[in-house]
């Protein structure tokens, strides 16, 4: 995995001349320089036939000014990136010319430019950026890229539907793999909201590798997607949905256990976490980790609960790229080539941005790339975009140009420990549930927090015990759950592995008295693939648990 993809401008660069001047992106232009969008452009086919006012290069960097404004006419960015031109004197072309330059360039270039800037950014030295030997990474999605309400776009994307009716405009849903250490992006995808995270996620499991370590939420927890993230190579942190109950199949000393998903060794960590706030608010609540991470003595649950809390860095990459770079604004174009063509210049512009940010507080040892601001960086590029492209006057010289400088001027502090109710305020929101969040509605002080972590199932048999004068309830006692008669039946057919157990006889010595229940559980079981029918009413374990001492077999 490359340790940093950011291409730096050289210091003997020459800034450009004649129609090409407007071709600039200020100091961000050392990220993006001129050779790189001439290469760009020629392999992707999109160099103009015939050298007039405006060539396909100042195209790419006119569509990335478009993403640097968003607020902003076509007209009102040209002027931004001609103000400061040594030579002056440039024609102001028309909007119709300016739109037709777009429809020139096409998206493929923007797209081969972000693939090539996307990437892992601080060093693992840099602090939060790894866990261990591992690159903490982050699988999300975001579906509030507006696209405007026109016929070409509709039928691409089509609308939502929310409980009080239809979205107002059609979503783009956005996936991405985040470095959660500094929120650079490894990769993304885009389409039409009605494919679910899934489907994006699957197309960027190639970018995952055995020094990567990812976290995900609930929507990520399918069996398959499990095995798939498993076969990279890569470790897993990932939040299960809370009906989901594995089965234990080895209790661990932290209180985690052993299970197996499909053919997929996991390990479970069920933790209740509360916390009190400033105002004396008590709120908790459950969180049930699954990870490949199977040594609890490296890598302690309580640890990797704390560890799990990572994965929230790339909802503010989200908020960075949306609503601070984007300002909300909806897109511009009418058509899906175009928003495909905009998408991938803010994705670019959006990589570039955090490259400069990691590149400044790298030079300080010890500084956490949180703290640097997201919002003085693009300030700072929206104003040297203004004063033009000589490199020389924007401190090209050296790792840290004036955006740099800008940036650590203004570091943030220290992160506080806050919380408070995660609410979107629409009329027509998704998240209407959310109205009954615990959470104070405004941002309040953590006073304390404590991380609880449950004991594994037991999966030994009580004593049998038998209520006088009714046989049908015997050995229900409490703590009697299915999820404990399911551990207790799986430990039973442990001992013998390899035999053939009768469903009649593994009640009795369960102490069981409800024969058809105790089937019916059989039943389900044999189809979550904990066990296999051999023949009428009888069973034996699947592969993967028959394993009497598969502690022994966990490994750093």
């Amino acid at each position: 995995m490359r340790e940093q993809s950011a291409i730096v401008l050289p210091s003997s660069a020459q800034v450009p001349r004649g129609v090409f001047a407007p071709g600039h992106l200020g100091e961000l232009g050392r990220y993006l320089p001129v050779e790189l969008v001439d290469e760009v452009l020629a392999e992707s086919r999109t160099v103009q036939r015939r050298l007039r006012l405006l060539p396909s290069r100042v195209g790419v960097y006119f569509l990335l000014a478009l993403s640097l404004f968003p607020s902003l006419g076509y007209a009102r960015v040209w002027d931004k990136l001609t103000a400061g031109l040594p030579d002056g004197g440039h024609a102001r072309p028309s909007e119709k010319a300016l739109r037709d330059l777009r429809r020139r360039v096409g998206p493929a270039p923007l797209k081969t430019l972000f693939e090539i800037v996307a990437g892992p950014l601080g060093q693992p030295r840099t602090p939060g950026v790894c866990y261990r030997r591992w690159r903490t990474v982050a699988f999300d999605g975001c579906s509030s890229v507006k696209a405007p309400d026109q016929e070409r776009n509709l039928n691409w994307l089509g609308k939502s539907r929310t409980r009080l009716g239809w979205a107002g405009y059609p979503m783009i849903r956005l996936m991405a793999l985040c470095e959660t250490g500094t929120r650079g992006l490894l990769g993304a995808v885009f389409g039409p909201a009605e494919h679910g995270e899934g489907f994006y996620a699957r197309q960027l499991l190639h970018l995952l590798s055995p020094r990567t370590l990812l976290l995900a939420d609930r929507g990520f927890d399918a069996n398959d997607f499990l095995q798939a993230v498993a076969h990279t190579g890569s470790q897993l942190l990932i939040r299960l949905n809370p009906r989901r109950r594995p089965a234990v199949l080895a209790a661990l000393p932290d209180g985690s256990y052993l299970t197996l998903i499909g053919p997929l060794k996991i390990r479970i960590i069920d933790a209740e976490i509360s916390m009190t706030t400033s105002d004396g608010r008590h709120v908790s609540d459950h969180y049930r980790l699954a990870t490949t991470l199977l040594d609890h003595r490296s890598d302690p649950a309580a640890t990797l609960v704390r560890l799990y809390h990572e994965r929230w860095e790339i909802e503010s990459a989200f908020y960075a790229l949306r609503h601070t770079l984007a300002d909300g604004q909806i897109l511009r174009s009418a058509d899906p080539t175009g928003l495909e063509q905009e998408v991938w210049a803010q994705l670019t512009l959006y990589q570039v941005l955090r490259t400069a940010m990691v590149d400044a507080v790298e030079s300080v040892a010890g500084t956490d790339p949180d703290r640097a601001s997201f919002t003085i960086a693009l300030e700072a590029a929206r104003d040297h975009v203004v004063r033009g492209p000589d490199p020389l006057r924007e401190g090209a010289i050296g790792t840290v140009g004036r955006i740099g400088r800008a940036v650590l001027a203004g570091l943030l502090p220290k992160r506080r420990p806050r919380t408070c109710n995660r609410k979107v305020k629409a009329p027509m929101s998704r998240y209407y549930s959310r109205l009954t969040d615990p959470r104070p509605r405004s941002s309040s002080t953590i006073e304390a927090l404590d991380c609880k972590i449950h004991q594994a199932p037991s999966a030994q048999p009580p004593p049998k015990t038998t209520a006088p004068g009714d046989g049908r309830r015997a050995g229900r006692g409490p703590g009697r759950t299915g999820e404990g008669q399911r551990n207790r039946t799986l430990q039973l057919m442990r001992t013998a592995p390899q035999a053939t157990w009768k469903s009649c006889d593994l009640a009795r010595s369960l102490g069981y008295s409800n024969i058809h229940s105790f089937r019916a559980s059989m039943t389900r079981w044999t189809a979550e693939g904990l066990i296999r029918k051999v023949g009428r009413g009888t069973y034996m374990l699947e592969e993967g648990w028959t394993s009497p001492n598969l502690t022994d077999r966990v490994t750093r």
